[in-house]
């Protein structure tokens, strides 16, 4: 089964359980302090980890871009977050007892955070997945890696993977994504899961949800998706990037029970009956009993035999066994037989 260690040891795979990442991308509106409640609530919630985008205005757009948008110049500038405060946020994660991590847009911002702030991975943005140069770049880190797919081609997919193999990393998960916020069910093409399953048998599988909800992540947990990342925030009603798809505490507390459930509901595909099951097999099935009465002595006929319940006798799937066996005791009508009411 295919897993990925994580750089604290955390393992990762299909079919395991869930491990949910709290995306919380611009939704603490450069505020640190949010930020960090939103990290006690993503804790309180059930989340593995909370992961946040270590953009800037240098290495998200070109400056002829924000000469043409001066507003959006503003925006990044108020939404992104300095070294100092990634590192302060990634240091109170450590004491909330949750896993931190960011999505670097520069190699700079790469090695911030595999060298100072030591992320138990890196995450490679969708938008960057044609970007071989800059992947190429992160894999050669050394770290485990977690790669969305969205706006993808199997074959954008599978030049970026190569990329991966060839650095000699093979620390990767892949997440489904399809890049709109929000996105509607029914373009999310969630058999898409299944089929990275299939191209990647070696490489964790999981889905990055842009749907407004709970179903279409708990949906992917039981094909086998062991990564489920949802975007984060406080409050849906404020302005800002992707706020209004994000999912408030109380949503995303349902999603991490929902998506937990339906793992534990998965089980295995080997048919196993647990002790539970077993014993219904007294109360509900059939046992094999006298139709009438029954004199020590008689040779027992299919027509002296009737099944009813409790189950605690003669199965009755095994009649023919009991057929032709001679009574060693009378019975009344509708007894129980044992084995040993026979020679």
């Amino acid at each position: 089964m295919a897993q990925l260690i994580l750089g604290n040891g955390v393992v990762v795979g299909n079919n395991r359980r869930p491990y949910i990442i709290a995306e919380v991308n611009s939704s603490h509106n450069g505020d640190v302090d949010l930020a960090k409640q939103m990290i006690i609530e993503a804790k309180a919630c059930g989340c593995s980890c909370v992961k946040f985008q270590s953009w800037s205005q240098e290495s998200l757009y070109a400056e002829s871009y924000y000469k043409e948008n001066p507003i959006v110049k503003r925006i990044i500038k108020k939404f992104s977050l300095s070294k100092e405060q990634i590192k302060e946020l990634r240091d109170f994660c450590f004491e909330q007892q949750i896993d931190f991590a960011s999505t670097p847009y520069s190699e700079e911002e790469v090695d911030f955070l595999t060298d100072v702030c030591q992320v138990p991975f890196i995450k490679i943005s969708s938008m960057e997945i044609n970007n071989l140069d800059f992947i190429k770049y992160i894999a050669e880190k050394g770290k485990p890696m977690i790669m969305s797919t969205g706006m993808a081609s199997y074959d954008e997919i599978e030049a970026a993977v190569a990329v991966i193999r060839k650095s000699c990393n093979h620390q990767l998960a892949i997440l489904h994504c399809v890049s709109v916020y929000p996105v509607d069910p029914g373009v999310v093409n969630l058999n898409n899961i299944t089929s990275l399953i299939e191209q990647y048998p070696e490489y964790p599988i999981g889905y990055s949800d842009h749907t407004i909800g709970s179903d279409v992540a708990g949906a992917a947990v039981a094909l086998g998706a062991g990564i489920i990342e949802k975007h984060f925030t406080l409050d849906r009603s404020k302005m800002g990037m992707d706020n209004n798809m994000a999912t408030e505490p109380v949503m995303m507390k349902e999603l991490v029970n929902i998506c937990n459930v339906i793992w534990s509901a998965m089980g295995s595909k080997e048919r196993i009956l647990s002790k539970e099951e077993l014993e219904q097999q007294h109360k509900m099935r059939r046992s094999l009993m006298t139709r009438y009465n029954l004199e020590k002595g008689t040779i027992l006929k299919d027509e002296d035999l009737i099944a009813k319940r409790p189950g605690t006798g003669i199965p009755v799937n095994q009649k023919e066994i009991l057929i032709g066996k001679k009574m060693n005791k009378s019975l009344e009508k509708e007894s129980i037989i044992s084995w040993e009411d026979v020679k």
